[in-house]
């Protein structure tokens, strides 16, 4: 199968701390974790890390941060032809503080001007379809050319191409906190009601797949009619970057690759808490066999 990914490219410095900094003091860390990030981007890296045959459509600066972005993606495999680089355009950066403590990040992100579209058409075939809204000319395209494709949206944030793009793809996959600020609503855990009516207005509005991502206390959606909570995994959490993208890369890889929803869920949700056991995001990816062999080895 081949999968398209399009979205947000971003090189990521993370810096690991015993807790979180204090203004105006100095902090000394040993080492310092550097890769390439951003939502689909990740999703794309742990596809192709995972054997799938990925395209990455993206936007860079041609500067340090776009060379080691391409660099990156082209050591696993996956196709940079359509990540293009440009020369007025500087490469988002994120710098993250990781509290080790509690498994938390903070991000600062320096990101240039959003560009709507890659330049051109982009002529490109896609069984499978992961975009997060960066770009949304461009996935829109990419999405309506492929109209038998499976496709995802990652939806982290609420914007106009967020709702447009949610109604052209197989499943909105998003957070809870997209959820509560797309509805208008809030998620109560002592409440499943206050969860089915967030659902409902996502389903209604979309009319397409949804699942609502609830970080630790897992993913919620409907299994053969029927409203369903699907936990996380428990683990000690040292850094949270980068888990809810791993865990759509997961998601796209296990439904693309014929795995009933509830299980796709599941085991996406083992990707993403296995992640958070280490500290950066793409180094986090753990291989397809652990993810497989999880429940095993719990056992």
């Amino acid at each position: 199968m081949k999968v398209v990914c399009v979205g947000h490219s971003t090189f990521d410095t993370t810096l690991a701390l015993n807790s979180y900094p204090i203004e105006n003091v100095k902090y000394r860390v040993e080492k310092h974790i550097e890769c390439g990030g951003g939502p689909a981007s990740n999703g794309a890296y742990l596809l192709s890390k995972w054997g799938m045959d990925v395209s990455m459509l993206s936007i860079v600066g041609k500067d340090y941060y776009g060379d080691k972005i391409i660099e990156e993606f082209k050591s696993i495999g996956a196709d940079t032809t359509y990540i293009e680089q440009l020369s007025d355009y500087q490469t988002s950066s994120s710098y993250i503080i990781a509290n080790k403590s509690n498994g938390s990040r903070t991000i600062i992100t320096a990101k240039s001007k959003p560009i709507r579209a890659l330049s051109g058409n982009v002529n490109i075939k896609a069984d499978v379809i992961l975009i997060d809204g960066e770009h949304p000319d461009t996935a829109k395209e990419v999405l309506l050319s492929n109209p038998n494709a499976l496709s995802v949206l990652d939806a982290g944030r609420v914007s106009n191409d967020t709702k447009e793009l949610g109604k052209l793809v197989s499943y909105v996959v998003c957070s809870k906190d997209f959820a509560e600020e797309f509805t208008g609503l809030k998620v109560d855990f002592n409440d499943m009601n206050s969860l089915i009516n967030i659902y409902e207005v996502l389903k209604n509005y979309f009319q397409t797949n949804i699942v609502i991502t609830l970080e630790a206390k897992g993913s919620f959606t409907v299994i053969d009619n029927k409203y369903k909570i699907i936990p996380s995994i428990k683990v000690t959490a040292v850094d949270s970057t980068g888990a809810g993208d791993i865990f759509h890369g997961a998601f796209t890889y296990f439904i693309s690759n014929g795995y009933a929803l509830e299980d796709a869920i599941h085991y996406a949700s083992i990707t993403g808490g296995l992640s958070v056991t280490k500290i950066g995001s793409r180094n986090s990816i753990p291989s397809l066999q652990e993810v497989l062999e999880y429940d095993t080895n719990i056992i």
